[in-house]
């Protein structure tokens, strides 16, 4: 067995795995206990990544070799890579000569490494002479770049994650950690328990399990952010908790802003943000009058069409206060995607260049060029994300080229980014899965290498530079990023630039990266002291790093100085403006979207494990319980989720977590989960059918995180229910086969389940019964058309039921079952499938129109700890035994059941417990 250290894939924390292998397969991962990100640790996602890289699995899911569309409508056929190649290039080529460099636009993805996007910001800017070139990280971090450059004058959190054990105040806004970082929150978690005087402030519309631990929780209205912070400014200058010596020393502009915040009262902040004046007056003492105030925010800022503004007054007050420069102390963006912030150090999107670089300053554009060995990079603004879908929907752009990121998922406003891609001349997708729903609209498809067989680097939200390295070669006949790249512009510089030397004369991913490195001279990103033999001894190493030094800089800006003209920060005066979309009588609530704990962005790769949708395992939206009364839904209700770009269908659900016209919708949720069709038979398309393309003037990053909309309850009087289980090498196929069904429905929602098992679910409900032919097509599908099923049929009432039994030992259990027309039966036949219940007795009882169980078949409880599977009902007996404070009942049920003792995902949740199950009292 081979091990091989690298970097996990998903979130920004950058957590070292090590990787066993065997050969061709990878057959396990743990955390690196060496690596500074994570000392070992890791997440339910991370842990199991060699689950995801399976062979069957891979079998199943993954892009094996180029392939290429002949006609759009048809399935794409095997193509060999030169052909692959020489169509890119051929294709690109006739659209810059026919309509120019602007005509194509190249959209790429935070999870790529530095060196992938290093060659394809060169490829776009110097190559084919378009800054059409943007990245997911639009969707991710872009207003917390603006922020930092507006204000430090740099995109550089200049904190790290050891602040957390220095700080005397965590400011946690926008951000549910316990989800979206959750070994960083296993960090805070300690650092709390260390320092139980350490104050917690949680700032967030919904009750996460990151408020669990907050001292102070304040459920900000939506879309107030700036209002609270200006208001928090005006109560620590009023109260004299400002400091002013730092503010004269190391700032400028302040004049400005104080008299902005003049007029942003307590009371004023109080009504607007729907808080108590006690509780603003609590924040502002705590943040400001601490020893050490450390914030941490994440995509409750970024993602609104005030994100810069959000970001950059949040960072005021830490200006304001002289807390950033020290340990404990300093705003700290929390970055959403594993190398987000080495696509922005290579300049990867269309409003920067290589190292931190302005498009919009000639004097950069120039140093470049001459970097690069070109005339001149165009000068003319790039589309981003948004703009760019928006200009193919309107014929602007023929040619896109998507590289690793799922639009027709992740973007807002879906029925825009549909259209593009259907009007699109010529469409590439690069991916290194079949499944993402993008692949359904490319002409060509190249097939791409993913975590475990790439080589290169990621920086994570420390400004911690890792290396990602590859412990099996490549899946069938993937390429890496990089090398495909450039095997395109090789074939490109034939047509634009014939006879001159090549731009691309790499052949391996650090002659890439040591280009990278020379562009960073001078920069305040300078690693010219880094090298891949000093990640290699040393491990991973923070920027700047610059030649001659030994170490990187943990924390900046501890002299003052800050990477203005001046020298100086600059505070931000910028008034608060509502939502763009606010609440209004047709649209009366409030939508946002945010993590799942177990699943990863559109679940590509964590989706294909069933046992991480143990923890939720269907989705649906959350309405607070008031909400649930009045309108007289309950658990489970089919609704109408309707905003003014589109509509779906979904489950609702309570939860006590959201304030009163609020919901909640897990942006994991696309079209490949969830799906169906409107009144006009157009195809829906996941919860992003929502959600609006409204964006911030400066980052241009869309407000995924509020949508207003109406809800009401759908009457779908015939529902499916069909379950099964199948063999591991044949489910993932069949859970797409069945995914290319749904839109034959209003409602369809298709998901994997099991934990040692493959199994598959299709939920489904329709205003009438589907065509004939439908249903037998499910029932073949899930393996009901063998002659042991058991069949009843009523054409009449329009109801099908089928079940299938499999003997295993002395006893028989549940296969497959199908519920059409009548799904009553789902709460006593659902368990006897799913916990694998003896079901022998029931026979033909199966077949049972009735909601009333026969025999008495209790199903588990939810899930709590992915990793053990502990559940619920377990939980609450555990605890009723466990006496004492609630730190030692904690320990003593983590001791019995060893939940929360691996990942800790679940720890927020075992607290929970902890606080409402009170043990026996035994009389004396």
């Amino acid at each position: 067995m081979k091990e091989t250290r690298s970097t996990c894939p998903y979130c920004g924390v950058g957590c070292g795995v090590i990787i066993e292998s065997d050969g061709t397969q990878i057959t396990g991962v743990r955390g690196d206990p060496d690596h500074p990100a994570n000392f070992g640790k890791l997440c339910t996602k991370g842990a199991t990544l060699h689950l995801t890289a399976a062979p069957g699995i891979a079998r199943q899911t993954r892009l094996l070799r180029p392939m290429r569309r002949l006609q759009r409508g048809l399935a794409p056929v095997a193509v060999t890579w030169d052909a692959a190649l020489d169509l890119a290039a051929t294709e690109i080529g006739r659209i810059v000569r026919t309509h120019g460099p602007d005509a194509v636009g190249l959209y790429l993805s935070g999870q790529l490494l530095t060196e992938d996007y290093y060659i394809f910001n060169k490829l776009a800017k110097g190559l084919i002479g378009t800054n059409n070139v943007d990245t997911n990280s639009r969707l991710c971090m872009s207003s917390a770049v603006s922020g930092y450059k507006l204000t430090l004058g740099a995109d550089a959190p200049p904190a790290c994650y050891d602040d957390v054990n220095h700080a005397q105040c965590l400011f946690i806004v926008g951000s549910n950690a316990a989800y979206a970082h959750p070994i960083l929150f296993r960090r805070i978690e300690a650092a709390k328990q260390q320092n139980p005087a350490m104050k917690v402030i949680v700032v967030d519309p919904r009750r996460t399990d990151t408020a669990e631990l907050a001292d102070l929780y304040l459920p900000l209205q939506p879309g107030t952010d700036v209002m609270l912070f200006h208001g928090l400014l005006h109560i620590m200058l009023w109260e004299g908790w400002t400091d002013a010596a730092y503010i004269a020393a190391h700032t400028s502009g302040f004049h400005e802003l104080k008299a902005l915040v003049r007029d942003y009262t307590p009371e004023r902040v109080a009504q607007i943000c729907g808080l108590k004046h006690d509780d603003l007056f609590q924040a502002a003492q705590w943040f400001a009058t601490s020893a050490a105030t450390l914030s941490l925010y994440c995509q409750g800022l970024n993602q609104s069409s005030s994100g810069t503004a959000k970001n950059a007054t949040l960072i005021n007050l830490h200006l304001a206060t002289g807390q950033i420069g020290r340990p404990g102390a300093g705003p700290f963006s929390l970055t959403g995607q594993p190398n987000a912030m080495g696509g922005r150090e290579v300049g990867g999107m269309a409003n920067l260049l290589s190292a931190h670089r302005d498009l919009a300053n000639p004097v950069h554009r120039a140093e470049v060029a001459a970097l690069w060995g070109v005339p001149d990079v165009p000068s003319k603004p790039g589309k981003t994300a948004v703009e760019m879908f928006q200009a193919a929907a309107d014929g602007e752009i023929k040619a896109l080229w998507i590289v690793c990121t799922n639009p027709a998922q992740s973007m807002p406003d879906q029925a825009l980014v549909r259209r593009a891609l259907q009007r699109a001349e010529f469409v590439v997708v690069q991916e290194a899965y079949a499944t993402a729903a993008t692949c359904d609209f490319a002409d060509l498809l190249l097939a791409a290498t993913t975590w475990g067989e790439k080589e290169g680097t990621v920086t994570n939200s420390e400004r911690r530079i890792s290396r990602a390295r590859a412990a099996v070669p490549p899946c069938g006949d993937a390429r890496h990023d990089w090398r495909i790249a450039v095997d395109v512009a090789r074939r490109l510089e034939g047509q634009l630039r014939p006879g001159q030397p090549s731009l691309f004369p790499y052949e391996t991913p650090e002659s890439i990266w040591n280009e990278h490195r020379e562009s960073t001279r001078g920069r305040d990103l300078d690693i010219t002291g880094l090298s891949y033999a000093m990640l290699e001894s040393a491990g991973p190493q923070f920027w700047p790093l610059r030649e001659g030094e030994p170490t990187g800089k943990a924390r900046l800006y501890e002299d003052g100085v800050f990477p203005t003209a001046d020298g100086k920060a600059r505070f931000a005066a910028l008034p608060w403006k509502p939502l763009a979309e606010p609440r209004e009588a047709r649209f009366p609530f409030s939508l946002t979207t945010g993590r799942l704990r177990d699943q990863w962005h559109g679940m590509t790769r964590t989706g294909t494990l069933g046992r991480l949708f143990g923890h939720v395992a269907e989705p649906a939206v959350q309405l607070n319980p008031q909400d649930m009364e009045r309108r007289g839904l309950k658990d489970g209700d089919l609704v109408y989720v309707t905003s003014k770009r589109g509509s779906i269908v979904v489950p609702v659900q309570s939860s006590a977590a959201l304030q009163p016209t609020q919901a909640y919708i897990a942006m994991h949720w696309g079209a490949e989960y969830l799906s169906g069709r409107n009144n006009k038979g157009e195809p829906l398309a996941g919860v992003n059918a929502l959600t609006t393309s409204a964006h911030c003037p400066t980052s241009k990053q869309p407000e995924l995180k509020h949508a207003a909309v109406q809800i009401l309850k759908a009457e779908l009087p015939w529902s499916l229910l069909g379950m099964a289980w199948l063999p591991d090498a044949s489910a993932l196929t069949v859970l797409g086969e069945l995914r290319a069904l749904m839109p034959d429905f209003e409602f369809a929602a298709c998901v994997p389940f099991g934990r040692d098992r493959s199994g598959v679910l299709l939920r489904a409900a329709a205003h009438e019964p589907p065509a004939p032919g439908l249903i037998e097509r499910i029932e073949g599908l899930l393996g009901l058309l063998t002659p042991d099923t058991l069949r009843y049929e009523d054409k009449r009432r329009q109801q099908r039921r089928s079940a299938r039994l499999v003997r295993s030992g002395d006893e028989s259990t549940l296969q497959a079952f199908l519920l059409a027309g009548d799904t009553r039966a789902e709460g006593w036949i659902k368990p006897l499938l799913q916990d694998a219940l003896p079901a022998g007795r029931y026979g033909r009882l199966l077949l049972m129109p009735g909601a009333a169980p026969p025999v008495t078949a209790v199903a588990a409880s939810p899930q709590v700890c992915t990793c053990f599977d502990v559940r619920e009902d377990a939980i609450r007996a555990a605890l009723l035994q466990c006496t004492g404070s609630e730190p030692h009942r904690l320990s003593e049920l983590q001791s019995r059941l060893k939940c929360g003792t691996n990942c800790g995902s679940c720890l927020p949740e075992l607290r929970r417990w902890v606080q409402t199950v009170p043990p026996i009292r035994v009389a004396a």
